[in-house]
């Protein structure tokens, strides 16, 4: 039996991963990228093909995929006279595999469903390594049928494959999700660069808390850059204010005040607005040793 044909928007590190995977599985692929043409080549070389637009791509396709980094870029490649939504058939599938706004996700979604098309959101989690060998974990939300007509397609890119419930739900947890990630990562990188101007080693530090309840996957990421030197989180502080951004315009688009986030998004867009945007959140260790003595 032939396999779906895929459209793909966004080849990024991420997006060149997955269309890689779908290649190799036997997925036809036409690929739309942006600036960056190292993933759409990389496709071409494989057997792909290149649309013109977002409207002729989902024109083409069965299924259209989309993994780009705002909610601003999926709504530019959705709407207008070359978009998805301009050329989307009835029935149609479209995926939005990146960390959206979920207000954006909905309205989104409302839009296609006037023309009879689906959209699933579905965050991923884990790195393009993963990706690249079907291993991602995918947070797929939104209409139930569509769900289980993608499954197949979902479970070649995915090593774990969750359906959240309704549209909307897969980037609420994935905002949630990040928001606690990034607010745990930076509290143990201020924590060791207290430990430094205490004078206290910073291993000796993390072997105490990591005893107790505070030890997690998170901690260690940090730690093992802190003391060894070593990223295993190769995720930009940039990407981090983005996210928690999101998460606080979410609370904020439910009507409710977060008061927890707002010492990550401060200090996440303190370091990236002075230039520490391209650095790896592992990596505010370093960013705290420099600024810990400084007021905002």
């Amino acid at each position: 039996m032939s396999k779906e044909h895929i459209g793909f928007i966004g080849l990024g590190l991420m997006g060149r991963a997955m269309v890689e995977c779908l290649q190799k599985a036997g997925h036809p692929v036409t690929v739309l990228g942006n600036r960056d043409r190292t993933g759409v080549e990389e496709a071409l070389s494989r057997g792909g093909q290149e649309a013109a637009n977002a409207r002729d791509l989902a024109a083409q396709t069965d299924i259209v995929m989309l993994c780009v980094g705002t909610s601003a870029q999926v709504e530019s490649r959705i709407y207008g006279d070359d978009g998805v939504l301009a050329g989307v058939k009835p029935g149609q599938i479209v995926i939005d595999f990146g960390t959206s706004l979920p207000g954006s996700t909905l309205k989104i979604g409302a839009d296609l469903a006037a023309k009879g098309a689906v959209y699933l959101d579905a965050p991923l989690g884990r790195t393009p390594a993963h990706a690249k060998d079907g291993l991602l974990n995918i947070m797929c939300a939104g209409d139930k049928a569509a769900y289980d007509k993608v499954k197949p397609v979902l479970d070649t890119l995915g090593e774990n494959v969750f359906h959240l419930g309704k549209l909307g739900n897969g980037h609420t947890i994935k905002l949630i999700n990040n928001f606690f990630a990034m607010t745990t990562a930076n509290a143990m990188a201020e924590a060791f660069a207290m430990a430094d101007a205490a004078g206290i080693e910073r291993d000796d530090l993390f072997n105490v808390m990591a005893a107790g309840p505070n030890r997690s996957g998170m901690m260690e990421f940090v730690r093992n850059y802190a003391v060894d030197g070593k990223i295993d989180l190769a995720f930009s502080v940039a990407n981090g204010a983005k996210d928690v951004g999101y998460y606080r315009q979410m609370a904020a688009d439910l009507g409710k005040h977060s008061r927890m986030s707002g010492a990550a998004d401060a200090t996440l867009r303190e370091a990236r607005d002075s230039g520490a945007g391209d650095i790896m959140v592992p990596e505010m260790v370093d960013w705290m040793v420099e600024n810990l003595g400084k007021k905002t």
